[in-house]
């Protein structure tokens, strides 16, 4: 959960106006069936007359009331009122705030007055009961006056307050009557009042509703893109090792769908998780406030509710947390099958790559058709204990109003209240259920972004000084092991590369060739020894700078969507179009990049689809010359080129690169057959070093390669320089 939180804390001023808008929204929330209750009970049935003390009251009955007040209500009661040109007697103070602390003070005589005098006017009151109090009322006895009024007070327990409230409602109704006041007036007067106090909080309501909404979908999506930038930052900066570790599929993943989770779950948290408990304490303050005594209605709802969810949870979670590691692969198969599509056609594979993708989608299918169908359970289930409770609330507070206990619109506003608590738990179990899933997604996301880079710069990296280096290399017995392999993949690897030279490096399938190589640039870095660049270590130098000085072209040869110009300057953006068309024609690119329509500009399809092999490779080795670097890097690079194209490209790449350091990576003895310097790897070792002709004499391995690729003319003109004709 605070994997989940954490990523709202820089959208903070954003999540407190949601706070006070949700806040807000909730207030006017539970105001609403206050104002629904009052509208039935005050507006309809008490015909909009709200307080128990009269606002106008007769001269006698006035009297009747003080009879049986303590002389301290009494004096209140008299400074209260004022004489009327009609008569009557007339509030002086009738605002809400003074009619509800008249209200606390006189209620208890003024019920007593009315239920006496309707006792009187049923003659329910025995006859010796009438002459005792007539007696009293006579004589002032004020301490038999108030035993009467003791009673009375005794039987308000049985009455409830609802009640009570209602009795002092009645007798200031008929006392307005009475006094010559149009009820029908006030009544209409109070509705329109009321009805337009619902209207405005209804739309404030609406308009935070939508405030919230609007927020919540911009912190969401902010909360999106923050962490989509983490996580495309981080793996910018992970080695080979760190990639393979999560695998290409799993990390796209991680960077659409499972960021997509917690998204959502971060709009539906500030949208209705922190909403929800203010409703429910809310609701749960007011209806007490109504004193309807139902709460347990309550409990047995929320009881109800947990034991449909808890049994949901148990049966759906752990489906929950198989999704991610289906859908990841789900998209690992994807993608093997889309790239490589012409390898399965090729070995007519298709049926079989088809089951397999149907196998990794049914899994997941199944998984999610099975949480689906779970959620689908909960909703008719919920529906069913809410119109339950409702119907039991209805049952209960019918048998309460028969009895005089309770009022219609406290009832209507106890199930408002009921069914807003009731939905406010079923929002929180919900989001219950759905945090799971996006807690498995935080967390798959933030052992990305936690993942500390194998390879970093130091604090304070070394420079290689002004201007540009020498280009110097040197393997300075070099060990290297793969993160988790048991044996090492290079072994006291020791030479030097320098500027003006080639270095070819030739070898078996798997003798280590393209490892070596990509520790220059520190794709990865080596387990023992050093790798220098003008004698300083390539780890004590900052990344961007060691590459600075490579140009690198991978066996794989690589293009980004975009144009060919795109491509070609993509090492150097700011290269002029004379010098990029020069590395294009070097690269023997010139040929078919004018043979299209739009020529430079013409696009590139992602990954370079929209061309050949051997095109793709040459505008791989031509992005690398328009770099101009002092060290350059061809990872078997002109595998992929016929004879002729790979002859006339190393004679034009040649005067380019004459004082530069060069390191070919070849299967081909062809390619390195001129070149300075010859490694020969086998098994991680170098076996053999030197000239072709130095190691076509000392080493064996070297040898068998030469004799396996050239025939034996070939070889007898390679150790005197000449050409075969």
């Amino acid at each position: 959960m605070w994997k989940i939180l954490k990523n709202l804390k820089n959208h903070w001023k954003s999540v407190i106006v949601i706070v006070v808008l949700l806040l807000v929204q909730a207030l006017c929330d539970l105001a609403l069936p206050t104002y629904t209750s009052d509208l039935i009970d005050v507006g309809i049935i008490n015909s909009g007359v709200e307080y128990a003390t009269p606002a106008v009251i007769r001269p006698q009955q006035h009297a009747a009331v003080r009879l049986f007040m303590t002389p301290e209500e009494a004096a209140a009661w008299d400074d209260a009122y004022e004489s009327g040109e009609d008569g009557n007697l007339h509030l002086k103070d009738a605002s809400s705030k003074n009619m509800e602390q008249l209200d606390e003070t006189f209620t208890a005589p003024i019920v007593t007055v009315y239920l006496l005098q309707n006792m009187q006017q049923s003659g329910e009151t025995p006859a010796a009961g009438q002459e005792a109090m007539m007696q009293a009322i006579q004589q002032g006895d004020n301490e038999a006056l108030l035993q009467i009024r003791e009673k009375v007070e005794g039987e308000f327990s049985q009455m409830g307050d609802t009640m009570v409230e209602s009795s002092g409602v009645a007798y200031a109704r008929a006392e307005y009557t009475a006094a010559g006041g149009d009820l029908g007036s006030l009544q209409t007067a109070y509705l329109w009042r009321v009805g337009g106090m619902m209207l405005l909080v209804t739309l404030i309501m609406a308009a935070s509703a939508v405030l919230v909404g609007l927020f919540a979908s911009r912190v969401g999506a902010g909360v999106g893109r923050d962490l989509r930038e983490k996580v495309f930052n981080r793996v910018v900066g992970f080695s080979d090792a760190e990639i393979n570790r999560f695998s290409t599929a799993s990390l796209i993943t991680r960077s659409t769908n499972d960021i997509q989770q917690i998204q959502m779950v971060c709009t539906m948290l500030l949208r209705m998780v922190f909403y929800a408990p203010l409703l429910a304490i809310g609701g749960i303050v007011m209806v007490l406030r109504t004193g309807a005594n139902m709460e347990w209605i309550i409990l047995v709802a929320v009881l109800a509710i947990l034991t449909v969810v808890i049994f949901l949870m148990a049966v759906a979670m752990p489906k929950f947390k198989l999704m991610q590691t289906l859908v990841d692969k789900v998209n690992l198969v994807a993608r093997e099958i889309l790239t490589g599509l012409s390898v399965i056609r090729a070995f007519g594979r298709e049926k079989l790559e088809e089951e397999r993708f149907d196998k990794a989608n049914r899994d997941l299918t199944r998984t999610m058709l099975f949480t689906n169908r779970a959620m689908t359970f909960m909703m008719p289930a919920m529906m069913m204990i809410m119109n339950g409770v409702s119907l039991l609330i209805v049952w209960v507070a019918a048998g309460r109003i028969d009895a005089g206990t309770l009022e219609v619109g406290t009832m209507t506003a106890f199930i408002t209240y009921t069914m807003q608590i009731v939905m406010s738990f079923l929002v929180i179990c919900m989001i219950s259920i759905m945090l799971p899933r996006a807690a498995v997604a935080a967390n798959r996301i933030d052992e990305v972004i936690s993942t500390e880079p194998t390879i970093e710069d130091k604090p304070e990296p070394k420079k290689l000084g002004r201007g540009r280096g020498r280009g110097v290399l040197a393997f300075r017995h070099v060990t290297f092991t793969y993160p988790g392999a048991d044996t090492p993949t290079l072994e006291d690897i020791d030479f030097e590369a320098r500027p003006g030279q080639t270095t070819a490096i030739i070898g078996s399938t798997g003798s280590g060739k393209s490892t070596l190589v990509q520790l220059i640039p520190r794709f990865y870095d080596v387990t023992e020894g050093a790798v220098t660049v003008d004698g300083i270590d390539v780890r004590d130098l900052g990344q961007h700078e060691l590459r600075e000085q490579i140009g690198y072209v991978p066996q794989k040869g690589v293009l980004f969507s975009g144009t060919i110009a795109s491509n070609i300057c993509y090492g150097l953006p700011e290269i002029d179009e004379a010098k990029m068309k020069e590395a294009a024609e070097i690269a023997q690119a010139t040929e078919f990049i004018s043979a299209k329509s739009e020529g430079y500009e013409s696009d590139i399809a992602q990954g370079g689809s929209n061309v050949s092999g051997g095109q793709k490779q040459r505008l791989s080795i031509a992005r690398a010359i328009a770099k101009d670097p002092n060290i350059y890097i061809f990872d078997d690079s002109f595998s992929a080129l016929d004879f002729k194209t790979d002859t006339a490209l190393r004679r034009a790449l040649g005067p380019k690169v004459k004082d530069r350091t060069v390191l070919i990576v070849a299967q081909r003895i062809s390619t390195i057959l001129y070149a300075d310097q010859i490694l020969v790897l086998d098994d991680g070792r170098i076996v053999g070093k030197g000239t072709h002709s130095e190691l076509m004499e000392s080493c064996e391995t070297y040898q068998q390669i030469a004799r396996s690729q050239l025939s034996e003319a070939e070889l007898a003109a390679s150790h005197t320089g000449k050409a075969v004709e």
